[in-house]
């Protein structure tokens, strides 16, 4: 059985600790998922059963299963020929592991796709992971009516049954090799963390603390503006409602209420945020953004918030949009040059001085 694994210098709950994101944790269908007082997520391998519904939620790549990759996934899927079935008896451990992205670049690609629902009903996981599924294909259903595509996703309760290769006792030793010995050490760690019957709880290693600055495009944003190209530029830019695009957001800056204080851009974890090198503005690339939120979760004064529309132009015509202009000055007491979009004749760090040095002289 496959293993969820958590890359935690990806995880965007490892940018800041005020991050909301939870997806992980509300799709899991058996609880095995936990986000309590540990900012990372915990798993509980022994109730993990390998649905990989929490991959397909997770904006960032930060979980995936040991033994099933989606980017490879996809190019094998794309290599099969006359064939564009999805079923968990097939060729995937459940149709939520795939991301509305995958689908969407899936059907562009295939000329559409068919989901096995056959098995969804009788499913022990079905209370969480039919619904993703459904979301997932209406999401993907809107946005490629909304690009004028004509490709379909169709669910269809096929039932898919697999053949089943006999295999002898000659397979299985010709099996067992250098390059299949680590991976049974790998297995038979693993089955020790599923006998346990408690949740394994993950922290930020050295290595991971390093990666964390690194800013990384998503592996199946990749694949969705490669798909994307492939269609025919529709006659008319159309725009969607934001609530109904779950992977990408265009942002508006409230410029009153923004203090330049960085963090917005710092911590954006694909580069979607952007500075210049003098710290004089704020601009936005909808291309890179992940819908993570991590933004919004570390903006104090809420400037930053998600536009209520979504310009399908942005697939097709990337723009990069400039959401602020700061002034660039140089500090009256310290000397060094900072960014405002005020009239401060002193950094944000003297100003604070300044405050509580007045505050305790009794100074209003």
């Amino acid at each position: 059985m496959s293993t969820v694994v958590l890359s935690a210098s990806r995880c965007v709950r490892s940018l800041n600790i005020h991050s909301e994101c939870n997806r992980c944790e509300l799709i899991c269908p058996t609880d095995a998922i936990v986000i309590a007082d540990n900012p990372l997520p915990s798993i509980n391998f022994s109730q993990c059963v390998s649905c990989g519904a929490c991959v397909g939620v997770c904006p960032s790549e930060a979980l995936a299963l040991d033994d099933f990759n989606s980017s490879d996934f996809f190019f094998e899927f794309l290599a099969q020929e006359n064939s564009n079935l999805l079923s968990c008896r097939k060729n995937l451990p459940c149709i939520s592991v795939l991301t509305v992205e995958h689908i969407i670049s899936m059907a562009i690609l295939k000329d559409g796709l068919v989901f096995d629902m056959g098995y969804c009903d009788s499913c022990d996981i079905a209370s969480s992971c039919k619904p993703q599924i459904l979301k997932n294909r209406e999401e993907a259903s809107y946005i490629l009516s909304a690009m004028e595509s004509d490709v379909t996703i169709k669910l269809e309760n096929i039932c898919f049954i697999k053949d089943e290769k006999s295999t002898d006792r000659r397979d299985f030793l010709n099996a067992i090799n250098l390059q299949t010995i680590s991976k049974v050490k790998r297995n038979f760690e693993t089955e020790v963390e599923k006998a346990s019957d408690e949740l394994t709880q993950h922290t930020l290693q050295k290595t991971d603390i390093a990666l964390l600055r690194k800013k990384r495009i998503p592996e199946k944003r990749k694949l969705f503006f490669s798909a994307v190209k492939r269609v025919k530029t529709p006659s008319q830019f159309h725009i969607v409602e934001a609530k109904e695009v779950s992977f990408t957001s265009q942002k508006l800056m409230d410029t009153q209420s923004c203090t330049a204080c960085q963090l917005c851009y710092r911590l954006c974890p694909t580069g979607a945020l952007t500075s210049d090198i003098k710290n004089s503005k704020i601009e936005f690339d909808p291309f890179l953004c992940i819908k993570c939120n991590i933004c919004h979760d570390s903006c104090e004064p809420d400037a930053l918030r998600v536009s209520d529309a979504y310009n399908i132009k942005q697939f097709f015509e990337p723009e990069i949009q400039t959401l602020i202009k700061f002034n660039v000055r140089r500090c009256d007491e310290c000397n060094i040059i900072f960014s405002t979009n005020t009239q401060d004749k002193l950094c944000f760090r003297c100003k604070t001085e300044e405050e509580e040095a007045r505050s305790l002289w009794g100074i209003e």
